[in-house]
């Protein structure tokens, strides 16, 4: 039944709790009012393993109304994990920023750029907005910052196959971890310079940015998983 209630179109009940424990908690968010990702189902359980494995618990939502400061209060980081499409309303927006500037983190994993076009804030906290990406395809991904828990581990040239974002709205605060070579795979926009990764303080909190995670697949592959741990152990802060 657990597995059931995590599949795609079945979320739309309360959060999901992990067994409780003594660590932090994470909140995994993944409600779409656009394009739904078939793999979102793989990485709540990516990311619930990760946490049992890691000392973090992580509970999950479709439910926006988890957006109040009282529901949040019990929470060190938020993971939009492939939302798309505006899904707060105002009051939910404010609950969050608030969070945000109380010092917690965020996580936004691949189509979290494809989210709240409308709300400036969020484009400071994820760090770019979405802008069109070509066919899911093998690319390089050159890691060119290692002091990171998302990127120490990983090897220079970085092979992998996704759904490679073009970005638009770039913030200039970002500490990029990782650019996409280009030469490498076809329809990419940006030139020498094409960020895929990256971190950055945020009005008193934490934020880290993946394009990966379009395939399921994505959520099997060890280092990608790595990748993904770091993130939300930089979001969730020191302990």
């Amino acid at each position: 039944m657990l597995i059931l209630a995590l599949l795609p179109g079945c979320g739309s009940g309360p959060p999901e709790p992990e067994p409780p424990g003594t660590g932090p908690a994470v909140l995994v968010f993944y409600k779409t009012a656009g394009f739904r990702h078939q793999s979102i189902a793989e990485g709540i359980l990516a990311l619930q393993q990760l946490g049992r494995d890691h000392g973090f618990r992580v509970d999950t939502t479709v439910r926006a109304e988890s957006f109040t400061s009282e529901k949040l209060s019990g929470y060190k980081a938020v993971v939009f994990l492939s939302t798309t499409g505006d899904v707060l309303n105002p009051a939910q927006q404010t609950a969050f920023e608030q969070f945000i500037r109380a010092g917690n983190g965020f996580v936004g994993i691949h189509a979290a750029t494809d989210t709240e076009y409308d709300w400036p804030w969020y484009n400071g906290l994820v760090g770019a907005y979405f802008n069109g990406h070509p066919a899911v395809q093998q690319a390089t991904v050159r890691v060119i910052n290692k002091a990171h828990p998302a990127s120490s581990f990983l090897p220079d040239a970085w092979v992998r196959t996704d759904e490679w974002y073009n970005f638009r709205n770039l913030q200039p605060d970002l500490t990029v971890l990782a650019n996409l070579d280009e030469s490498t795979y076809s329809g990419g926009t940006h030139g020498a310079s094409h960020p895929i990764a990256w971190f950055h303080s945020y009005q008193g909190g934490r934020a880290f940015y993946t394009g990966g995670g379009h395939t399921p697949e994505s959520f099997r592959e060890p280092p990608f998983r790595q990748h993904l741990l770091g993130g939300v152990q930089y979001a969730i802060g020191p302990q």
